[in-house]
């Protein structure tokens, strides 16, 4: 049986500690294996991973210059949630520790979903959709 794909999402961050911090208020761990003090490894579920890597190590990496996110949207990384309440709590989390809301939540009924920007103004998706109501 083969290993299931795996995706690592590299960020560059202004503040790797303040990065740590921010997301480890929304309850989520990091690898030490492949975390130092140039980088810290999310882990976000089984397969996915967020590096978070300070910026003078992303741009050893890159080979174009670094968005400022800021400014430009160069990534909306979107995740799915089990329900509609875990995209309120997870963003709601967000906001409380020092994420903005870039516009208002999205219901479509049998899909909800909700942004933030980290701390770096990545953009950050959660969200629910009603796997019946697709299916049928």
């Amino acid at each position: 049986m083969s290993q299931p794909q795996m995706i690592f999402v590299n960020l560059p961050v202004k503040d790797l500690d303040a990065a740590r911090a921010f997301w480890e208020k929304l309850g989520y761990s990091f690898n030490p294996q492949f975390s130092d003090e140039t980088a810290a490894s999310l882990v976000i579920s089984d397969t996915i991973f967020a590096m978070l890597l300070t910026e003078e190590k992303f741009r050893g990496f890159a080979t174009k210059p670094v968005a400022d996110a800021s400014k430009t949207t160069e990534v909306m990384v979107a995740l799915s949630a089990e329900s509609r309440a875990k995209v309120d709590e997870v963003v709601d989390a967000a906001l409380a520790a020092g994420a903005t809301e870039p516009r208002p939540p999205m219901d479509l009924g049998f899909m909800y979903g909700r942004a933030f920007e980290d701390l770096d103004h990545h953009v950050w998706e959660y969200v629910w959709m009603d796997q019946a109501a697709i299916e049928g």
